[in-house]
């Protein structure tokens, strides 16, 4: 039965494990997109905006430490 990877070096090896330092990046990369897609959402719908702030303001104030 031949083999069906193709000799793709990819496949046949797994990946490196990440380092501390990889992931620690990615997370950056990762938060700063979201703030970025945050404010982009602030500034295209700022009623919906407004309304997500109070509602989050609001379980701050609620919630128990």
């Amino acid at each position: 039965m031949p083999d069906d990877t193709g000799g793709d070096p990819e496949i046949a090896e797994p990946p490196a494990p990440e380092t501390d330092a990889e992931r620690r990046r990615r997370r950056a990369r990762f938060l700063r997109d979201l703030a970025e897609a945050r404010a982009l959402r602030a500034r295209v719908q700022p009623r919906r905006a407004k309304a997500a702030r109070l509602r989050h303001a609001m379980r701050m104030r609620t919630f128990r430490w």
